[in-house]
Formats: structure tokens, sequence, C-alpha cells
């Protein structure tokens, strides 16, 4: 018998991981110090330019948001989504991305398939300046249902000791800007598919007109990279911390980088809710705090700012034509109230 007889082809594999290393090889970066294709990949840090670095790691994966992959056969957004989440975890800490490292496991391996989630992760990796330097594509016949997979990535930034963010600076008073995010992002899927795909009955092709667009391309919309747009606020040290909205929403994620002095005054009506999660609170008869500790809202980051900085970094955001919602502050902490204290009403 051969290997092949037990459900993995090497010749695909091997011919499909040359692809992936010639799409690799145009997220270089100056650092990178071998191809892909070793056992280790290698990376060195230009000492002239970090003086005091630490290294700051992730690691995340796509979720349930695969389903919707599988179910309409695009594969290339969540490529760029695994490569963008874990962009956006390091930088709340205010690092720079360096390298990537994928894992892809399938139960067979599709080469079309394949190509298209690495088309998609180097083209996020090019705009974030980030080099995917390594992985492990693996095929494990039985493991998965057939046209299935999963996704996960590792991610290595880098950040001066004195500019990371801490969030023992953070002040009351501080202004609480909201980024806003292309959709769902990548959290919330599992009860987002059962709403849609079970409640609603919809297929990934239905078109939804509370939402103006066919629900599959909806749910497929990128998560969004925020390092290009913010690199310049970052190293002005302008803000005091960052809180990436993922699984959580923002009850679940703003205070993780608060001090337990303070908490967060956010007014509900500051910023426009996407039509999609509007959609879903409708079909789902969801309440206000199921909404926000499950689904981003419509805000993919929040920047805590010193109001003395504030003038600053809206300049800088309008200047790259970018919308943002101040949504509420930094206030001291009282007694028996919650981290995230909302006041008003969702916009839906």
């Amino acid at each position: 018998m051969r290997y092949a007889d037990a459900g993995v082809n090497i010749s695909a594999a091997d011919h499909a991981k040359r692809r992936i290393a010639a799409m690799a090889a145009k997220t270089f970066r100056r650092g990178v110090l071998a191809p892909i294709g070793g056992f280790g990949a290698l990376f060195q840090l230009d000492k002239k330019r970090w003086r005091d670095p630490v290294l700051v790691a992730s690691a995340d994966g796509v979720g349930t948001k695969l389903k919707i992959a599988f179910a309409t056969g695009i594969h290339s957004t969540v490529g760029a989504d695994i490569l963008n989440h874990c962009v956006n975890d390091i930088l709340t800490q205010g690092a720079e991305p360096l390298f990537f490292l994928d894992y892809l496991a399938v139960g067979k391996l599709d080469a079309a398939v394949v190509e298209q989630v690495f088309e998609g992760i180097s083209r996020a990796a090019k705009k974030a300046g980030c080099s995917l330097i390594g992985g492990e594509t693996a095929e494990m016949p039985d493991f998965y249902l057939p046209g299935e997979y999963d996704l996960a990535g590792f991610i290595v930034g880098a950040v001066e000791r004195k500019k990371q963010f801490d969030q023992r600076r953070v002040r009351p008073g501080d202004l609480l800007l909201a980024l806003p995010s292309s959709g769902l992002h990548t959290n919330g899927y599992s009860l987002a598919r059962k709403l849609l795909f079970e409640v609603a009955k919809l297929e990934p092709d239905s078109y939804v007109q509370d939402v103006g667009n066919k629900i599959g391309a909806e749910l497929l919309k990128p998560h969004r990279a925020y390092w290009p747009l913010l690199k310049n606020i970052v190293a002005r040290e302008w803000v005091s911390s960052m809180a990436h909205i993922t699984g959580g929403g923002i009850t679940g994620n703003l205070p993780r980088v608060l001090p337990r002095n303070v908490h967060a005054a956010i007014d509900l009506g500051s910023w426009p809710v996407p039509p999609i999660f509007r959609y879903l609170a409708k079909i789902g008869n969801m309440e206000r705090e199921e909404l926000l500790q499950t689904f981003n809202m419509g805000v993919g980051m929040i920047l805590v700012v010193p109001a003395k900085q504030a003038g600053r970094v809206e300049a800088e955001l309008r200047r790259r034509r970018e919308k943002f919602y101040l949504i509420g502050r930094v206030e001291k902490a009282v007694r028996g109230t919650p981290p995230v204290l909302y006041s008003g009403k969702l916009l839906l």
C-alpha cells in the first residue's frame, strides 16, 4: 500500500506548498532569513532600528465563519480574516506586526481551495507589512467532513518597551473613540448562523432587503486590519490604550485594557449600527445586553485617547478619510458599577 491509499496525496501537497511559497515570498520584509520550506522559519530583528524591543505574540482561529466559506465556495476572505484578526490583537499592545505562521488542516487537500485561502492571507499580510514566513498544511483523512477545513494563525510583532501600551496610563477624562467594523468580523457566527439559516430559513445566496446584500456575501466581509490606519498614531504615542472588539463584544473586551480604578461610560446612540446587526436583533428578538456581549455592533476597535491628544488623533483619522465616533469617556470607578456603563439606546 501507499500513503495515497490512506487518503494522503503527497504530490498534491507538494504542489500546493510550492504555490504557497511563491505567494508568501511576496510578503517578505527585511529580516526574513530563509524561504518557506525549512523545519523552522528564521527572522532577525533590525538591531539598528529597535533599541529595546519587546516581542508580542498572539494566536487565533477563524471559527465557525468557515462554515460560510464552505457553503459559498469563497475562501480568500477567511484567509484575510485570520491575518487581520491577529494583527489587531497585537496592535492593542502597540506592536508592529513582523511575521505570521498559519495552520491549515484539511480532510482531503483541494489545491484550488488552498490557493484561495493563501491568496487571502498573503494579500492581507502585504497590506499589513507582515511576512508570511511559515506554517503547516496538514491533510488528515476522516478527520473533517468533505469540503471542510480548519484555519488558525500565529503572529509575532515588536514594540519598544517604553512605548508599549500600559493600562495604568489610562486616566479619568480620557476619551473613547470607536473605529467602525466591516460587519461581524470573526465573532458571533455560531449565533448568527443559527438565526439566519435555522430561524429565518435563509440560504447563503438569499438577498435580504433589510441588509441590502446577499446574506452569504454580507457574512464573508473581511475582518478589518487597523494597523495601517493607526501606525502613525501609535508611533506618536497619542493613545493610552486600545481594545480590539471581538468575541465578547464591547462588554467583554473594553475592560481588558482599563485599570480597576476606572470604568467606561458609553453612549449607545453615538454610532450607527450596521444593518446586519439590526436584522439579527430583529429575527432573534435579542436583548441589548446579549447583543453587546456577542457582536461588535459596528465597532471594531476602541481607542482610549487622553483629552489633550484628541485633536491630533481626530485630525489624523480625518486625513486618512476614516470614520470615527466619540462613544464615551473614562470615568473614576464607583463601587458596585460594572466596568462598562451604558446609557442611551442602540440605533437599531
